[in-house]
C-alpha cells in the first residue's frame, strides 16, 4: 500500500485517467487511478495525507473508518500501527481498520482479535451503518456549509 501526498489539483500524468470512484460529505472522496498496469483507489480527505488502495471496497471502509472518529492521523505510527483514535474508538472500528491493511483478511482478523469470522463481519456491518448515519446526520445539519 503506498502512501501519497494530497494532489487533489494537480492533473494526472498523460498515461493515467483519474475518476471520482465516491463522493463523500466534508470533501472526503476516493479517487480511482488507472494506469496501464493498474487501478488504484486514493482516499482524499483535507488534513490527510492521502492513503491508496489496491481495492475498491477496502478503500470505502476505510473512509467508513475516518468518519467513525472523525477523522484521524496517521502520520508516525509507522507502517503496523494504529492512530490512537481508533484504538479509543472501539472493538469494531479496530477490528474494520485492520481490515483496510493490504496483506490481512477476515480471517487473520478473527484470530487476531479472538473473534469468529461471523462476528467480525458483524463489527464491521456495525461501523458501516455508524458511519453512514453520520454522513447522513451531516447532511441533514447542513454541517457542511456552517
Amino acid at each position: 500500500m503506498s502512501r501519497s501526498t494530497d494532489q487533489r489539483h494537480d492533473e494526472p500524468p498523460a498515461d493515467e485517467t483519474e475518476t471520482i470512484h465516491r463522493d463523500y460529505v466534508l470533501d472526503v472522496r476516493i479517487v480511482e487511478r488507472t494506469t496501464d498496469e493498474e487501478t488504484v483507489y486514493r482516499f482524499e480527505a483535507p488534513n490527510h495525507e492521502g492513503k491508496e488502495f489496491a481495492d475498491p471496497d477496502a478503500a470505502e471502509l476505510y473512509a467508513d473508518v475516518y468518519f467513525d472518529v472523525n477523522g484521524f492521523d496517521e502520520r508516525d505510527v509507522g507502517e503496523r500501527g494504529v492512530p490512537p483514535e481508533i484504538v479509543q474508538a472501539g472493538r469494531d472500528t479496530l477490528v474494520a481498520y485492520f481490515l483496510t491493511w493490504p496483506s490481512t483478511d477476515i480471517h487473520w482478523v478473527a484470530s487476531f482479535s479472538g473473534r469468529q469470522p461471523d462476528k467480525v463481519r458483524r463489527y464491521v456491518k456495525r461501523l458501516e451503518e455508524r458511519a453512514e448515519s453520520i454522513r447522513e446526520r451531516i447532511v441533514e445539519r447542513d454541517i457542511e456549509r456552517a
